[in-house]
């Protein structure tokens, strides 16, 4: 029987977790998964389930995942005919994308050329706003120097949210509320810029006080067509990055849902999007009396790592989706049918110190995963692991799916007091107290719950 597939194996190009997910779809529909990794991570989960496994090279991520010659001939090396690159690394890289394309190899992602309209937040404002998507007030072209963004800073007003233009993850952004302020952010967000993206071009837009962190889940399908599979809550961050998400959003009306996805389809249209990718929004939470008033934040042109919980809801694997819109074959599900049913939730569990989000490395001595009705964990690290400094320290998604968001909560309660991890510090301490947090049982939370829940308590010495 002749395969559908236009490719018959694919090499994953990344680590760890996320690593480890798409090989699992991967093999499910009966394609040969390759996994590429470095001297570090010889022997983690995701090297041993793959079909083959390629060494690239040393640990620092510049020698082995980030080098795009190293994962061009691992291709090469084990037959791969398509590279998938899960998130972060070279996942967002338009050189990457061409190289692959160029390779004669199939790039399970969006084209090189909407990487690119979207990996520059200026460009990627400008464009969806000509396509009627709502963004915030500020700069249409990047902001040069210091005297530059307090000349556009009289125009845009205060407070103000001074960004990379190239990057994501929070990295390179800070807030501004007066001239002083910006002098000082507009020199660290331009020096982390050119640091960790290679562009000091800097941005500057109007920064929403308290908001809520809205994200729409979209795909575009093979036949053209861009759908929108419901929304995700990331607002508890902590320094820009987060650390739970939900969906649905607690706060969303219907009619409020409604323009926020419609806008996150036009976005993708905007840029002939294909694939999954992600349009995030800021939500003005004072505004929700009067219906709501949200704000583009930028789109990622990859898969989220919270992906998980909007599968959940919706019962459709978004590896599975990549892989059919890459090998141009229709998708397994009735875009006009889609039906999220029930609450869902993530929680990104990290070898870090809880109180201080640090990193903290070392060997796992003890590791048992929670199980059971509505709960999924994808899991980097197993018993005996160890957890280098290289790479950031992530150790799995936790994620839990009930029938609504109380039960989800109380599901969220249980798996984290079943996770168990020694060895090393993790987060879970931490989503024991947001789990017990008012604002976060309540709904009712934004951005700023982090820093207000480490705030030092009236009368208490720190």
């Amino acid at each position: 029987m002749t395969s559908p597939w236009t490719f018959d194996s694919v090499l994953v190009a990344n680590r760890g977790e996320i690593a480890r997910r798409v090989i699992r779809t991967v093999q499910r529909l009966g394609l040969k998964a390759v996994a590429v990794y470095s001297e570090a991570d010889a022997s983690l989960p995701f090297v041993t389930e793959a079909d083959e496994g390629v060494l690239l090279g040393a640990a620092a991520p510049a020698q082995s995942y980030l080098d795009v010659a190293k994962v061009l001939e691992a291709a090469e090396q084990s037959g791969a005919q398509a590279i998938h690159p899960g998130y972060g690394f070279l996942s967002e890289n338009a050189h990457f994308a061409r190289a692959v394309a160029d390779a004669g190899l199939v790039w399970i992602g969006p084209s090189p050329q909407a990487i690119v309209a979207m990996g520059d937040k200026v460009a990627a404002r400008n464009l969806v706003g000509d396509a009627g998507v709502p963004v915030a007030p500020g700069t249409r072209e990047p902001v040069a120097d210091v005297q530059a963004a307090l000349v556009a800073a009289r125009s845009v007003g205060y407070p103000l949210m001074v960004k990379a233009a190239g990057g994501g993850g929070g990295i390179g952004m800070s807030v501004a509320r007066d001239e002083e302020e910006l002098a000082t952010a507009f020199a660290t967000a331009q020096s982390r810029a050119e640091r960790f993206f290679g562009n000091p071009s800097i941005l500057l837009e109007r920064y929403v006080t308290s908001a809520r962190h809205v994200e729409v889940q979209i795909l575009g399908l093979s036949g053209g067509r861009v759908v929108a599979l419901g929304e995700r809550d990331c607002s508890v961050q902590r320094r820009h990055q987060k650390v739970a998400e939900e969906t649905p959003c607690p706060v969303l009306t219907p009619p409020l849902r409604a323009r926020m996805i419609e806008a996150a389809v036009r976005a993708g249209e905007a840029v002939g999007y294909r694939g999954a990718g992600t349009v995030e929004f800021l939500l003005d939470p004072a505004s929700l009396a009067s219906g709501g008033e949200f704000y583009f934040l930028e789109m990622n042109a990859r898969l989220q790592v919270e992906h998980p919980i909007t599968e959940l809801v919706t019962g459709i694997d978004l590896v599975e989706q990549q892989l059919l819109a890459a090998s141009d074959l229709p998708a397994t599900f009735d875009p006009d049918a889609v039906v999220p049913s029930g609450h869902a939730i993530e929680l990104r569990v990290y070898a870090e110190d809880p109180k201080r989000f640090l990193p903290s490395p070392g060997t796992i001595s003890h590791w048992v995963e929670p199980a059971g009705p509505g709960v999924r964990v994808d899991a980097g690290y197993a018993q005996g692991d160890t957890v280098t400094p290289y790479y950031d320290p992530l150790l799995a998604k936790l994620c839990v799916h009930g029938p609504d968001r109380p039960a989800a909560l109380e599901l969220a309660r249980a798996a984290v007091a079943s996770f168990e991890i020694e060895g090393l510090k993790t987060n879970l301490p931490f989503f024991t107290e947001l789990l017990a947090n008012e604002e976060f049982i309540a709904g009712v939370y934004d951005t700023g719950l982090i820093d207000r829940m480490r705030a030092p308590k009236p009368g208490v010495s720190t």
